[in-house]
């Protein structure tokens, strides 16, 4: 479960434990895994872990996903979550800032699914969940060198599906909402000192744009994360999923 130790990532993680799973928890605050893997322990008696892991290292984090996976020796789910890319216009990010993102992102991700895909093969058995945002579907202003990041990943996802749904492996991706999340708190402050407006305006504004009328809790992202890894979602593959409250249907 990689960017566990808050936010979607931690809910994630608390769902698989409640479901039974062996959960090893991936993300870079040593402090922050520890809290979250007491958490675990508090649900269940399975023999989860942590990995310590800086997304911002490619080449660590590839070293990191193999030597781990290696050491696990089953890998049946894998979840790629990430925390989003600073936020700012598209026009005005450096290219070193597209570069950044795409390695964080898609990078990381690939070297996960590279390290664990084989034991899901050889077990017939495999699980791939893929956090991005609704910005696949339509760019959120403000956001843009995320939106060309969660786009990727969406493109990423779909050719995965096609290349590995034969050996019992489905790929599939999370379109979180507006989300209640210290990563929508700060995106929210941002914008509110931006326009010069409160932050309860700013939400009250996102909140207009959903037919549910209300945020969404990380809970609510995390039971489709673990539907889609069970094996009720065995015919499920290479979808764009989003939990949002109905927003992109309104639009």
């Amino acid at each position: 479960m990689c960017g566990a130790t808050q936010g979607i990532g931690r809910a994630a993680a608390l769902e698989f434990a409640r479901a039974g799973a062996r959960v090893v928890l991936v993300g870079r605050n040593e402090d922050g895994l520890a809290k979250v893997l007491d958490e675990l322990k508090a649900v269940s008696a399975a023999a989860h872990e942590t990995v310590k892991a800086d997304f911002s290292d490619l080449a660590g984090t590839e070293r990191i996903a193999h030597e781990t996976a290696r050491r696990l020796g089953a890998v049946h789910i894998l979840v790629n979550n990430t925390g989003g890319p600073a936020a700012g216009m598209a026009i005005e990010a450096k290219p070193q800032d597209y570069l950044a993102a795409m390695s964080m992102h898609l990078g990381c991700a690939q070297a996960w699914t590279q390290a664990c895909a084989p034991l899901m093969r050889e077990a017939g058995y495999g699980r791939i969940i893929n956090i991005t945002s609704t910005s696949v579907f339509t760019p959120i202003k403000g956001l843009g060198v995320s939106n060309t990041v969660r786009a990727a990943m969406a493109n990423w996802t779909k050719t995965l599906a096609s290349e590995l749904g034969r050996f019992g492996i489905t790929v599939n991706n999370v379109m979180p909402g507006f989300t209640k999340t210290a990563r929508l708190e700060a995106l929210f402050k941002g914008k509110a000192s931006r326009g010069g407006v409160s932050v309860d305006e700013v939400e009250r504004d996102a909140i207009a744009t959903i037919p549910a009328g209300r945020l969404g809790d990380a809970r609510e992202l995390a039971l489709a994360v673990v539907f889609l890894a069970s094996p009720a979602a065995s015919y499920v593959n290479g979808v764009n999923l989003p939990v949002d409250g109905g927003r992109l249907a309104a639009q």
